[in-house]
């Protein structure tokens, strides 16, 4: 991967990919469960190659299983072990980066049927400007805030809501500054735009896509696993 942009800047891709997503159960990390015949990272990490804007992809795999990710994606892309939490392994691939790389995305493994034309929006929105870019959808459910006893608290109007995806793109002094100015352990972290809202950097919206949904649960796989199956064999990566 040697893309550089219009403006002579390089973007890099972090995928922290080190969680084990319990929820999805299978009994191995949620990044590597089987989806179409292959990992959901592999799936995720060809979407990320086949963007025209990305230069680098800096994955951070289970530290057990940094040699068979490698082998998975190739020579292409760099696999460090993850960290103990998603904000350790976005901190280390950080570190990881080329010196010369300008732009970073963020994006979730477990969203393996992101378009490359959404990483390439993303990146060309920051390029564009933007210190700090997400993907939204409007919501379609009603949402409500609950207490500790799933009482209801309030019902947010839903017209000023929004369903938040990723990749999310920075310039990359913006995230790392967010990440240096945290003392101490972050907080759970599931959103990194949440971390560079906090130093007050505006945070722009541009419309997602359907595709990149997160596979959380099983009823996710299903329907990625029929959504893959309906891709023209050269998309989807499957041999005949």
């Amino acid at each position: 991967m040697t893309a550089v942009n219009e403006a002579g800047a390089r973007v890099a891709v972090v995928v922290p990919a080190a969680g084990r997503g319990e929820r999805l159960g299978g009994g191995v990390p949620k990044a590597l469960r089987p989806l179409g015949g292959r990992p959901m990272l592999v799936h995720a990490v060809q979407a990320l190659s086949a963007a025209e804007l990305v230069s680098q992809i800096v994955v951070a795999a289970p530290p057990t299983l940094v040699e068979v990710v490698s082998r998975l994606l190739g020579p292409d892309v760099r696999v460090l072990p993850g960290g103990a939490e998603r904000v350790d392994s976005v901190r280390g691939a950080l570190r990881a980066l080329d010196d010369d790389i300008r732009v970073v995305l963020v994006h979730d493994a477990a969203r393996p049927l992101t378009p490359p034309s959404l990483v390439d929006a993303v990146a060309r929105a920051v390029l564009g400007g933007h210190p700090a870019v997400i993907p939204v959808l409007p919501l379609a459910d009603t949402v409500k805030e609950v207490d500790a006893d799933g009482r209801v608290l309030r019902t947010p109007p839903r017209g000023g809501l929004r369903a938040v995806q990723t990749p999310q793109g920075f310039r990359r002094e913006v995230l790392e500054a967010a990440y240096a100015s945290q003392d101490g352990d972050l907080p759970a972290v599931t959103d990194d735009a949440g971390l560079v809202e906090r130093l007050g950097v505006p945070v722009a919206t541009i419309p997602g896509a359907d595709e990149a949904f997160k596979v959380t649960r099983a009823a996710d796989l299903l329907f990625a696993e029929a959504l893959l199956a309906r891709r023209p064999l050269a998309e989807s990566g499957r041999s005949s």
